[in-house]
């Protein structure tokens, strides 16, 4: 209910936005562009002993969108903003700064949970669709100039599996790891004890727990949209 509950902390909601957005640009971008290139690399050479090469561009959409492009991004960002979230919140609490909101009257479920949600819920499928797209021109960069593929050949093979199925899934996939980053790293926080060590101690356990929980929610997924939407894939 607090989710959808008044007051609206927009300024701290924007401010989480910006955080993990733009705070995440760098890592997304290098990410995107070194394993759209690796994998790109990889596939040519493995694609050029059977002589199909010209296939390198569809094999990069549909890796990059339905797999390797939300979980890297899912990854990166958990390993950057959860761990902060929970190092937060839990200095908050050890600090009683969190009892002080209480006795202010103040939600802090809604005032601290609420916004890095709605943040997540935004920014990770956004930065999921970037990674996504300079993982891509990474793998063009290697068609072109390693593999010998024409531009022309390796965008039109990109473009045939630019359908609803795997765009669907390329979306999906990082709203869901949006709410296990949210719902995790905030968990931690607000359950760490100890002062400072438990602090630290709720901060690696965050990111161990939220990373391994978007590799198996990852296969879960994966596994029902296929099941569900085999016809548009």
């Amino acid at each position: 209910m607090a989710f959808f509950g008044r007051p609206f902390y927009w300024s701290e909601t924007l401010e989480q936005m910006y955080m993990i957005g733009i705070g995440s640009l760098y890592l997304i971008v290098l990410t995107g562009i070194f394993a759209g290139q690796g994998f790109a690399l990889a596939f040519s050479v493995e694609l050029a002993d059977f002589g199909a090469k010209n296939y390198l561009g569809r094999i990069m959409a549909i890796s990059i969108i339905r797999e390797l492009g939300p979980v890297l991004a899912g990854l990166m960002i958990a390993a950057r903003v959860a761990a902060g979230i929970t190092a937060e919140i839990g200095a908050m609490k050890s600090t009683d700064q969190i009892d002080a909101m209480v006795a202010f009257g103040i939600d802090p479920i809604r005032k601290l949970v609420v916004p890095r949600l709605l943040a997540l819920i935004i920014m990770v499928p956004a930065l999921t669709i970037l990674c996504d797209a300079i993982a891509i021109f990474g793998g063009y960069i290697i068609a072109v100039f390693i593999a010998h593929i024409t531009a022309t050949t390796y965008w039109s093979a990109v473009k045939e599996r630019l359908i609803f199925g795997n765009l669907f899934i390329g979306i999906f996939k990082p709203i869901v790891f949006s709410f296990v980053i949210g719902f995790i790293s905030t968990y931690f926080g607000f359950s760490s004890e100890g002062g400072t060590k438990g602090v630290g101690r709720a901060t690696t356990s965050s990111v161990v727990v939220t990373s391994i929980t978007i590799l198996v929610v990852n296969f879960f997924i994966t596994k029902v949209v296929f099941s569900l939407l085999k016809g548009w894939l």
